[in-house]
């Protein structure tokens, strides 16, 4: 097993991997730039060391990060999700310097990195995709051909990264030519490559995702599904597992598909395989994430199965200690993800200092997370700001539990999404388990949550009140 892992992260992955290595008796250190020198992550890491320029560049700068590995010591780099987890040139780098890449090989990430690369193999395996170009779309002509054989609405989508970005659902010959240039120009920024394809546009399917793990003597299981469907601009807001809406057969042969294309791949390591099922239950392969997710936590919750112990323990070459036959889905899991952000105002980000905190608790709760009363949330990196996942015995028990934690929780100072996810677990439709990826558009009442002041306000307040008082 590996005796120091640099964390190529920050925020609550940056905590999530550090706990994993310290069950694990492995050694941590950590990166930070200056606007994180007070993380919480930095001070549990057994080391720390702050990488520049600015606030950003230093998380995604390899070398640096590659370097700084082998002078310390270090003999295997996580990156977490984001930053460098799907960068080829960063995994190639780690392996020819002689630091283990935790994640799947240089090849893999280049072949799933790439959407296009990505339906093509599957389609070579014969795993389902949604109708769409054969590769990469530059001539406007090509593109207006498509629409018209395949019909209205088509999604353009960048061939590289994902979280939303690069990515336009368009009605028209008129849209399709204005969001073509917008859409590459998105990509571009985003991740460094502005190329795009076409799709035909799925109406109102559920996202479902399948966790892959498979080591690097042959083994690939499946740790079942996840249902995504809940987002806002392409982006994830809610996770379930399991589906509320698979069969036993459907969820056998989709996760039958989803390890066809891992081993289509040879891939190791933790992945994702996503596909949209749509609303007469075909399901469709659509992009395969080569790194950990966000919502790994609401699969771990009714699998018992810790991914990245796993994922730590496949990169140093052991082979996987639990079979497919072993593998149960227990129960309902439900993660809300805590965002700064004002859903109110377009889902807006806000930064500032937390004025008060205090998590929920309790059986089946589990926070993921890494603010703390009087962290400033800063403007440079993704808004998220905790996970908060909740498991029960039955899908309503869930619910009422998440309902309860969120009420519990009080985090002040910034805007935030826990009052729309209140909203949202005590929505009718939600708590019948009736949801797709339209449901916030067709639920648009949703936003008009009150912002009430909680009674824990007043606890705190009176708290420090008192504290003052006892203080002269």
């Amino acid at each position: 097993m590996f005796k120091k892992i640099l964390v190529a992260n920050r925020g609550e992955i940056a905590m999530r991997i550090i706990r994993a290595c310290r069950e694990l008796n492995i050694a941590t250190a950590a990166i930070y730039s200056e606007a994180d020198s007070t993380g919480i992550y930095v001070k549990k890491a057994d080391e720390a060391y702050m990488v520049g320029p600015g606030p950003v560049k230093g998380f995604l700068d390899s070398k640096q990060i590659v370097d700084l590995a082998l002078r310390i010591g270090a003999d295997a780099i996580h990156p977490g999700y984001g930053f460098l987890s799907e960068n080829t040139q960063f995994a190639q780098l780690c392996e020819t310097s002689g630091v283990t890449f935790i994640g799947p090989s240089p090849h893999a990430i280049d072949l799933m990195g790439s959407k296009v690369k990505a339906r093509e193999l599957a389609k070579r395996v014969g795993v389902p995709i949604v109708p769409g170009t054969e590769g990469d779309v530059t001539d406007a002509n090509e593109a207006l051909a498509f629409a018209k054989k395949t019909g209205y609405p088509v999604m353009i989508k960048a061939s590289a990264g994902g979280g939303g970005r690069g990515l336009r659902v368009v009605r028209s010959d008129a849209e399709l030519l204005e969001n073509m240039a917008v859409a590459s120009r998105e990509a571009h920024a985003s991740f460094g490559d502005g190329s795009i394809f076409l799709e035909k546009y799925i109406e109102r399917p559920h996202h479902i995702e399948f966790q892959i793990l498979a080591d690097r003597h042959g083994n690939i299981i499946h740790l079942g599904e996840r249902d995504c469907s809940i987002q806002r601009r392409h982006q994830k807001l809610i996770e379930i597992a399991p589906s509320l809406i698979l069969t036993p057969q459907l969820r056998a042969e989709m996760g039958d598909a989803a390890i066809t294309i891992a081993k289509a791949v040879d891939y190791d390591n933790a992945g994702t395989v996503e596909f949209l099922l749509d609303q007469d239950g075909r399901y469709y392969f659509i992009e395969m994430n080569p790194r950990l997710q966000v919502e790994h936590t609401v699969t771990e919750q009714i699998t018992a199965i810790d991914i990245v112990r796993n994922q730590i323990a496949i990169a140093a070459g052991k082979p996987l200690d639990i079979t497919q036959q072993q593998v149960t889905l227990q129960g309902h899991s439900i993660q809300c993800r805590i965002n700064a952000e004002d859903p109110k105002n377009n889902f807006r980000p806000c930064a500032g200092t937390i004025t008060a905190y205090l998590s929920p608790g309790g059986i089946g709760v589990r926070i993921d997370g890494a603010v703390y009363k009087d962290y400033v949330v800063p403007p440079y990196y993704d808004a998220l700001l905790a996970k908060l996942t909740v498991r029960g015995r039955t899908w309503e028990e869930t619910v009422s539990r998440m309902r309860r934690s969120l009420e519990e929780y009080v985090l002040r100072g910034v805007k935030t999404t826990i009052p729309f996810m209140k909203e949202i677990m005590q929505e009718e439709d939600f708590m019948a388990g009736r949801f797709d990826t339209s449901y916030l558009d067709t639920h648009p009442a949703l936003f008009n949550y009150h912002e009430f002041e909680q009674p824990e306000d007043l606890v705190l307040a009176l708290s420090a009140a008192i504290a003052a008082y006892e203080g002269l």
